[in-house]
C-alpha cells in the first residue's frame, strides 16, 4: 500500500504566520506553487495560505502593505500523516477542492502532496515503475 512519504515532495516551501503576504506572493510565483503551509519556529503546522486565500487580496490591493499571511491564511488546513493511505489522500483531493495538503510527523510538516504528485504517481504505476 502506498502512503503518503512514498510520493510527497519532501523540499517544502513554508513561511511563519508573521511573513508579509507580498513574500508569500512571490514565494507562490517564484515557485509556481499553489498553496504554502504555515508553520511556527518548531515547524507545527499551523494552517496553510493558498492562492484562494490571496485573491482577497484583488479586492483592495492598496491595502497589501503590512499585512501578513496569519490575516488570510486557511486554519486548521487539512492535513495527513506520513503514514496514511495515498488512498484516502486521493478521496480527499477528488472530493474537496483543494490542490494540495501537508504532510506531517507529529505535527510537524514533511511533506507536501499536490495533485501532479498524485498524478506522476499513477503514471510510475502505469509505466510499471512503482507497484501497488
Amino acid at each position: 500500500m502506498l502512503t503518503a512519504k512514498d510520493i510527497m515532495t519532501k523540499n517544502v516551501v513554508n513561511v511563519r504566520p508573521e511573513t508579509p503576504v507580498e513574500e508569500a506572493l512571490e514565494l507562490m510565483l517564484a515557485h509556481m506553487i499553489s498553496g504554502i503551509p504555515v508553520v511556527d519556529k518548531n515547524e507545527t503546522l499551523l494552517g496553510i495560505i493558498t492562492e484562494k486565500d490571496l485573491l482577497r487580496l484583488f479586492y483592495g490591493p492598496q491595502y497589501v502593505k503590512g499585512r501578513t499571511v496569519e490575516e488570510f491564511m486557511t486554519q486548521p488546513a487539512v492535513h495527513f500523516d506520513e503514514n496514511e493511505s495515498l488512498d484516502d489522500i486521493c478521496k480527499c483531493l477528488v472530493e474537496v477542492a483543494f490542490r494540495r495538503v501537508p504532510v506531517t510527523k507529529e505535527e510537524k510538516v514533511v511533506g507536501i502532496i499536490s495533485r501532479p504528485d498524485v498524478l506522476k504517481c499513477i503514471l510510475s504505476i502505469c509505466n510499471g515503475s512503482i507497484a501497488v
